[in-house]
């Protein structure tokens, strides 16, 4: 999993406006929030606002006074001033020093009092995550994106492990859950604040902090991929023997990015829509075993698999010898990632109408490959719908886009190995979502096919076209003798 040079990042969120990792400014962004109208509570807000800043005028009236005793008693007595003189002048100095030093105190209580959220007080604290776990089952997973138990476990990982810790205010707990519910519904900091009953600044630092926790301990959450062949290809006669060395799926995925103007040309791709260009692969149980984000949306998917394989950093999960990995018509067919036939047909959408039927073994080594290789879009599908704050561009720092990216996917693969099969979204696999996402999917790879293939065929690139060849025709010979199912 590449998690970059993210530990430096900035802890702060943005309102409006991100950068990556060069570009990042710190700073915070202070708001007061509106009170709204009627009820007692907003009545008790105003009044408090109305003595803060009484108060804040009292104090600075004292001081100005003090300033004017001490500016006339100076002028008076001149160069001969006596002693007593001196020391009354000093007194009211000292006084107005204290004035201002209380002037100062009235004004950073009466800001805390105005950037209190509606209803805050101990009690009100913590009573909403409260009532969620005590409450239905149904609730907990529509708001937490996971079951009671799931929550705690992920809770006392954090605690055990000493990434976070309770504060006086705000346990471990809650602070997960302000991040769940952000990311999970991909919610502004305003709504989480009304929720909880926490301050803007709150919210965000424990968004933050949760977010470097669940990447410090995500390199457990992804593991390389399993070498046997996988029981999904065994049970299938359309499968096997023929993929029977594969071990994953890659492909990259575009999510949308939001970023400065001087860093917006890098990431428009075709279409001038920016986008950050994400490196994932998967294997057959639904499960991220390698994800690369931030990438420029302008740059083509092989160059970034190339890029990958070529720094020892990134830690990517190679095939050993013999076995491979299935990539789309975006990459380049080479040794240990099989491609599709170029000039073929591909998309599932492209066999539907009087042409179902495959017409040569290129056809069918496609259609078969495409069938096996979309584990990788009922993933990602999965992983939207899961955690939504994906499918748009959140206003957040670039590398906090960037991480929030590795974040879900460990996220995904906890929840999968924890409780994949009582899962509600496992259960029901997304299946309607990947076909919906393939068929745009195909219509993308159309308009990427003119930058490919144009390096010279090299050594490795002569072994995976062998390789290909010997199963396509493998699979021809065998559908047209003992007409298998296609």
């Amino acid at each position: 999993m590449m998690s970059g040079d993210g530990d430096d990042d900035d802890d702060e969120l943005s309102s409006g406006g991100s950068g990556d990792e060069v570009h990042v400014i710190n700073g915070h962004n202070k708001r007061i929030p509106t009170a709204p109208s009627g009820g007692s509570v907003p009545s008790r807000r105003r009044n408090r606002k109305a003595g803060g800043v009484a108060i804040v005028e009292a104090m600075l009236e004292l001081a100005a006074a003090s300033k004017m005793r001490a500016a006339a008693l100076t002028k008076k007595n001149g160069d001969n001033l006596q002693d007593s003189s001196t020391s009354s002048i000093d007194f009211d100095i000292e006084l107005d020093e204290m004035e201002l030093v209380a002037a100062a105190a009235g004004y950073l209580y009466y800001q805390s009092l105005v950037n209190q959220p509606p209803g805050t007080s101990p009690s009100t604290r913590g009573t909403y995550l409260k009532d969620l776990l005590q409450g239905p089952v149904e609730d907990c997973r529509e708001v937490l994106r996971m079951d009671k138990r799931l929550f705690h476990k992920l809770s006392d990982t954090f605690r055990e492990k000493g990434l976070l810790r309770d504060t006086i205010t705000v346990l471990v707990e809650e602070q997960v859950a302000i991040f769940l519910s952000i990311i999970g519904h991909n919610q502004r900091i305003r709504v989480i604040q009304e929720r909880f009953h926490l301050s803007c600044e709150t919210i965000s630092r424990h968004f933050n902090n949760v977010l470097k926790a669940v990447k410090a301990v995500s390199r457990g959450f992804f593991q390389p991929p399993v070498l046997e062949t996988h029981e999904d290809i065994v049970s299938s006669k359309r499968l096997y023997p023929y993929f029977k060395d594969c071990i994953g799926v890659i492909d990259g995925l575009k999510l949308l990015a939001n970023l400065p103007i001087k860093d917006q040309p890098r990431f428009q791709n075709k279409k001038g829509i920016l986008t950050q260009n994400v490196l994932v692969a998967c294997n057959f149980d639904l499960e991220f075993i390698f994800v690369c984000p931030g990438w420029e949306g302008s740059i083509n998917d092989s160059r970034i698999l190339r890029a990958v394989l070529d720094d020892p950093n990134q830690n990517f999960p190679r095939p050993p010898k013999g076995k491979y990995y299935l990539v789309d018509r975006n990459y380049t067919n080479t040794e240990g990632f099989i491609a599709p036939y170029q000039g073929a047909r591909y998309g599932l959408h492209e066999y539907r109408g009087a042409r179902q039927m495959p017409q040569n073994a290129h056809d069918l080594f496609n259609h078969r490959h495409m069938c096996l290789s979309n584990v990788i879009q009922r993933s990602v599908s999965m992983l939207k719908t899961r955690f939504p704050i994906l499918k748009s561009a959140p206003p957040y720092h670039f590398q906090v886009q960037r991480d929030l990216m590795i974040a879900t996917c460990a996220l995904h693969n906890f929840i999968k190995r924890e409780d994949g099969v009582g899962d509600w979204l496992f259960a029901a696999e997304g299946k309607e979502a990947a076909a919906a996402e393939e068929e745009s999917r195909g219509e993308e790879e159309e308009e990427e096919l003119e930058l490919l293939h144009m390096d010279s065929t090299t050594p490795r690139e002569l072994v995976a076209d062998s390789l290909r060849d010997s199963i396509a025709f493998t699979m021809w010979d065998d559908f047209m003798n003992k007409w298998e199912e296609w």
